[in-house]
Formats: C-alpha cells, sequence, structure tokens
C-alpha cells in the first residue's frame, strides 16, 4: 500500500462483480502493470521494486493474473527452483473503463502523490491542470494525438533501470466534461 491510502471499493459498486475493476483500483497493482509492461518480472522483482513484502507482491499479482490483466511469460530456473515471471497483458483496460471513473481517479491520485517527491531535481516536464472549451474535432484530435504518444511511450519502455535509461512518471486522465448542475 502506498503512502497508507486504498481506495475505498464502496465508491463505486460495479467492484463487488468485476475482478479487473478490482484490481484496477489499487495503485500498487497499477504500478505493477507498469513495470511489467515492457519485460517480465518476478513476485520478488516486484518486491524490491516497490518497496513491499514478497508475500504482498505475490498477492497483488495473484490478483492481477485472476483478472486477466496480467500472464505468466517464462519460468526460469534459479538457484535450484523455479522463478515465474509475469507480464502485463498488453492494451490499456483503463480508458475503456468508464464506470470505473472513481476508483481510478484515486488510485492514479495516490500513484501521483507517491512518485511526485520522486522528480528529478532541475529536471524537464510538463505539468498541466486544465478545464477547457473547445470544439468536438479538437477534443478528438487531442485524445487521439494522447493516446498515440501514451501508446509510443510504452512502445520505449524498456526493463526498468535498464543501463542508459531514465525513469519516467506520467499521469494522464484527460475527459470531457458535463455541464455542471444549477445552483
Amino acid at each position: 500500500m502506498i503512502g497508507g491510502c486504498r481506495p475505498d471499493p464502496t465508491l463505486d459498486p460495479v467492484t463487488a462483480t468485476d475482478p479487473a475493476l478490482r484490481a484496477l483500483a489499487h495503485p500498487v497493482r497499477l504500478r505493477m502493470l507498469s513495470l511489467m509492461w515492457s519485460a517480465p518480472m518476478s513476485a520478488a522483482e516486484l518486491s524490491r521494486e516497490l518497496d513491499i513484502s514478497h508475500a504482498l507482491a505475490s498477492q497483488h499479482l495473484r490478483r492481477l493474473r485472476e483478472a486477466g490483466l496480467a500472464e505468466l511469460a517464462e519460468v526460469r530456473e534459479k538457484r535450484g527452483g523455479r522463478e515465474q515471471r509475469y507480464r502485463t497483458v498488453h492494451g490499456s483496460p483503463l480508458s475503456d473503463r468508464r464506470d470505473a471513473t472513481p476508483l481510478l481517479t484515486e488510485a492514479l491520485a495516490e500513484n501521483l502523490r507517491a512518485r511526485s517527491p520522486r522528480r528529478v531535481p532541475g529536471a524537464e516536464g510538463v505539468t498541466a491542470d486544465v478545464e477547457l472549451w473547445v470544439a468536438p474535432e479538437t477534443w478528438e484530435r487531442f485524445r487521439g494525438d494522447l493516446a498515440d504518444l501514451l501508446a509510443n511511450l510504452h512502445a520505449a519502455a524498456v526493463p526498468p533501470h535498464s543501463p542508459g535509461s531514465v525513469g519516467v512518471g506520467a499521469t494522464i486522465m484527460a475527459f470531457p466534461l458535463a455541464d455542471p448542475p444549477p445552483a
């Protein structure tokens, strides 16, 4: 658990029946999916990277597997034993989970809170918070461009701490707004 916070599963009753939503609603599991995107990782590797116990990493990994979000990628011999390594099932289910907005908002916010203190001092970045009105075709073009940028970033990802790589944090949720209810 990052920062001692856990999204409230009662925010959306759909989580009671949807294992993918339950899995996605936890910030540690979202981070695990990001880490396993570029290369398979074992529960031991995930526990070291996330600074959590091996047992907790295994428990979160089991939830991701049961939800169909992670899959066994390889089994390696290691010190006389077998190490199972898992990878993220590619394709982002987050954008398609409109029913999960409250849970995903909490999990993404928690990951942003945990990552932001790790920002390299003086390093270039992009920070924005906008509430704008644009033409529908402008929104659709922007949404497509943003999805393409994120797909390109995912495609360029290498295993954590690879030589010559830099860790990058990006937390993005962009969506059209409904008019607020009248006062």
